[in-house]
């Protein structure tokens, strides 16, 4: 692309996908400005562990010049399942890690703290929050802030999450409750102050299942375990249970409850967690998710393509800030560079979400497996 004028670029949300399409941008001199809703890049925390994949988050870390970095900090021990017996907490399956380390995990904190400092300072305007967008008859697109400003941009790029406030512009699609809720717990200093439940995790992730109930514990870095009690549950199931979210005794009491037959080994993960239990509702978008082109805007990973977190979502939402990026460089003009991003992106995404939802059942199966 060789414009008249350097585009003026706009990307919601200072996620995974959104920072590697500005670094992968900057790195070929084309400004564009970020903009988050929090305050800064400490405002909450980010989650756990995130597994990189080859040919999608390394593919886009490589590209965006940080590949390198990204493996000091990456723990390639930690790519390995343990899968145990609900009822006994026998190992009944175990694999990896893979031998060419092909999928390291690295805390998903770790990757946005990389990522950040790869860009220049005033990159990320913080404390900014998009309240929608306006596409324009001449092909840009207006930006609608939470303090009544507005400012308008060549390309405006949501990459602001499931409930995003740019995908209005593009599609009436809304994210659907999938029927399973992840309730997440904490233990620190593992090694010592958990030491059997550090053993049973191993290095990497560990699963055990039964019938519309799971639990995953995975390693994160510095001796930490995160840990989701899986349930397939109306999305308002506390209600129903007679018990308020905010009152862990009585959260803690119902769920020991309904693992009952588990192995006291594995209903330590209910009743030691060193934080409080934090509910993650699962929604996703229609599968596919498609829209049609309109000038001035597009999206990317969650406001895409929302799917069931089993290890895809991070890599793809990277992989389409590099596509996008690399479309804006190389193709002769705004709409071309969106055109061509969203005819690989969208076929894309509609075949990892039909295998993300088999990876929710795989991992929360209906019925006794």
């Amino acid at each position: 692309m060789n414009p008249a004028r350097d585009p003026r670029i706009a990307i919601v949300g200072a996620g995974l996908g959104g920072l590697t399409c500005a670094r992968i941008l900057r790195q070929h001199g084309r400004s564009v400005t970020v903009f988050e809703r929090e305050a800064d890049a400490d405002a909450r925390p980010q989650g756990g562990t995130l597994d990189m994949h080859a040919d999608t988050g390394q593919a886009a870390l490589d590209a965006a010049g940080l590949l390198d970095r990204f493996r000091t900090l990456a723990r390639p021990e930690g790519d390995e399942w343990r899968v145990l017996d609900f009822a006994t907490a026998a190992l009944l399956a175990q694999q990896g890690p893979s031998p060419d380390g092909g999928r390291p995990e690295i805390d998903r904190g770790h990757l946005r703290g990389l990522l950040l400092d790869s860009l220049a300072e005033d990159t990320v305007r913080w404390d900014r929050a998009v309240t929608g967008v306006t596409p324009l008859p001449d092909g840009t697109c207006r930006l609608l802030f939470g303090d009544g400003a507005a400012e308008d941009f060549d390309l405006v790029v949501g990459a602001d999450g499931a409930w995003s406030r740019v995908r209005p512009a593009l599609s009436h699609a809304a994210p659907r409750y999938t029927g399973v809720t992840f309730v997440e717990a904490g233990f620190d200093h593992c090694d010592t102050r958990h030491p059997d439940l550090a053993r049973l995790v191993g290095n990497g992730s560990m699963l055990a299942k039964g019938a519309g109930r799971s639990l995953v514990a995975q390693r994160n870095s510095n001796g930490h375990i995160r840990a989701y009690i899986a349930l397939r549950a109306p999305e308002n199931w506390h209600v129903a249970a007679g018990i308020e979210l905010g009152d862990q005794r009585a959260v803690r009491t119902h769920l020991l409850r309904m693992f009952d037959g588990w192995d006291e080994s594995l209903r330590y993960i209910l009743s030691n967690s060193d934080s409080g239990f934090v509910h993650r509702s699962l929604f996703v978008l229609p599968a596919p998710h498609t829209w049609e082109h309109v000038s001035g805007v597009t999206l990317l990973g969650d406001a895409a393509h929302l799917m069931p977190p089993v290890g895809l979502g991070a890599n793809l939402a990277m992989l389409d800030g590099a596509d996008l990026a690399h479309a804006l460089v190389t193709e002769s003009s705004v709409d071309d560079a969106v055109r061509a991003y969203e005819s690989i992106m969208l076929p894309r995404s509609a075949e990892a979400a039909t295998s993300s939802a088999q990876g929710l059942d795989h991992l929360v199966p209906v019925t006794a497996t």
